[in-house]
């Protein structure tokens, strides 16, 4: 049986771990090749324009919605959903505009068919609901709760077009809080 002392026993340990970093260097190498891009602005912080767009759509929503139900009535819900795209227009507009310089053009429209469809699945009907009904109009799903109108999602379609391609999603933004 051999002994080892434990100072020869923690430079054995040493030895070993040298070795074990050696064994993997070519490994790290080889992994941090393999995600090498060439292209360094498709590699930037923005790599997905169009997840951006709709997390700021996301946000801008919820916003516009809160104030909604504290202004307008059940009756004015045409006059309330004019309000809420009047108000959702700047951030239209600027995530419109404000890649354009770096070659990024994105399209922003509302989808009406999408929020109906997500008003089918996501408002119940029958007597044990509650809350009232919901409507959808230019896009926007509202829904009457004490006869005040609830801003409950907006259907987007949204186009980004880059010197890659182009890319189109439809998405229907839930309101937080609706």
């Amino acid at each position: 049986m051999v002994h080892v002392s434990e100072r020869g026993r923690g430079q054995l340990v040493l030895v070993a771990a040298v070795l074990v970093a050696v064994a993997l260097a070519p490994v790290v190498l080889a992994y941090l090749q393999l995600g090498y891009h060439d292209d360094v602005r498709a590699a930037s912080a923005t790599g997905d324009p169009t997840g951006d767009t709709v997390r700021v759509l996301d946000r801008a929503v919820t916003r516009e919605a809160a104030s909604v139900p504290r202004t307008y009535a059940w009756a004015d819900r045409q006059q309330a959903v004019t309000a809420f795209r009047d108000g959702l227009e700047p951030v239209r507009s600027r995530l419109q505009n404000a890649t354009v310089e770096r070659g990024t053009v994105t399209e922003i429209t509302y989808n009406a068919t999408a929020a109906r469809a997500w008003q089918s699945a996501n408002c119940p009907g029958g007597p044990g609901r509650q809350f009232g009904g919901c409507r959808t109009d230019r896009g926007v799903v509202v829904q009457d709760r004490v006869d005040r109108t609830h801003v409950l999602a907006v259907g987007f379609d949204v186009t980004t077009t880059t010197e890659r391609g182009e890319t189109r999603v439809t998405v229907v933004v839930r309101a937080l809080g609706a």
